[in-house]
C-alpha cells in the first residue's frame, strides 16, 4: 500500500521550474537564477553555478601516493591534495581519458592502469558538477605539462600512511581528495 505522499511524488515534481536566467558566466561556469513553485504552490527562487564535471586521480605505486599541491585563490592557500581537473573545451570527454591527461599534465606521471572506483556530488545543494574518482597504477614517467593556472603546481611523493596522517591532522582539506581516499580505503584499493 502506497501513502498520499508517495503517490503525489508520482504526479508532480517537489519543486518546479517556471523562469531561468543565467546572472554571470566564464570560461568555466555558470550562476543561474530560476524561479521556482515549490509542491504546496509557494514561489521562490534558487540560485546554483552549472559547473563541468572533473576528475580526481588518486596515483599510487608499491605504496606511495603522488599529490599536488598549489595556491587556491579562493581560501588564499597552497593546499595538498590529488591531481584533478577537467577539460572546460571539451566538457563531453571520456572521463578515463580525462583522468589520464590530468596525471600527465600534473604530475608527469603515465597510468598503465587506471580504475574507476565511484562518482560522487562535491556540492549538490549549490553546484550542479560531479566527480569520478580514478585509482592509477602502473606508473611510468611521462611528460609533465601545466596549465598557465597551475604554473605554481608542485608535485611529491609521499608514504601512503603519511597521506592517511596528513588527512586526520587537517594537513589535508580537500574535501575531494578525502572522499577519495576515503573511498579507496572501503573499498580495500588502497
Amino acid at each position: 500500500m502506497t501513502s498520499s505522499l508517495e503517490d503525489a511524488d508520482e504526479e508532480r515534481p517537489d519543486i518546479e521550474t517556471v523562469g531561468s536566467r543565467i546572472v554571470y558566466e566564464n570560461k568555466w561556469m555558470k550562476v543561474r537564477e530560476d524561479q521556482i513553485r515549490r509542491r504546496d504552490g509557494s514561489h521562490g527562487i534558487y540560485g546554483f553555478v552549472e559547473k563541468s564535471d572533473f576528475v580526481i586521480i588518486v596515483p599510487v605505486q608499491d605504496g606511495i601516493v603522488h599529490l599536488v599541491q598549489q595556491y587556491r585563490y579562493p581560501i588564499g592557500r597552497r593546499q595538498w591534495e590529488f591531481p584533478q581537473g577537467s577539460w572546460e573545451d571539451e566538457p563531453g570527454a571520456d572521463p578515463r581519458d580525462l583522468a589520464r591527461g590530468e596525471l600527465e599534465e600534473e604530475t608527469g606521471l603515465l597510468a598503465g592502469n587506471m580504475q574507476e572506483a565511484g562518482q560522487l556530488y562535491p556540492l549538490y545543494g549549490t553546484v550542479t558538477q560531479s566527480y569520478r574518482i580514478f585509482l592509477a597504477t602502473d606508473l611510468k614517467p611521462g611528460r609533465k605539462q601545466l596549465e598557465q593556472e597551475e604554473q605554481d603546481l608542485v608535485t611529491r611523493a609521499f608514504p601512503l600512511a603519511e597521506v592517511e596522517a596528513m588527512i586526520l591532522n587537517g594537513t589535508i582539506q580537500d574535501a575531494g581528495t578525502v572522499a577519495s581516499f576515503g573511498m579507496l580505503r572501503l573499498k580495500g584499493l588502497i
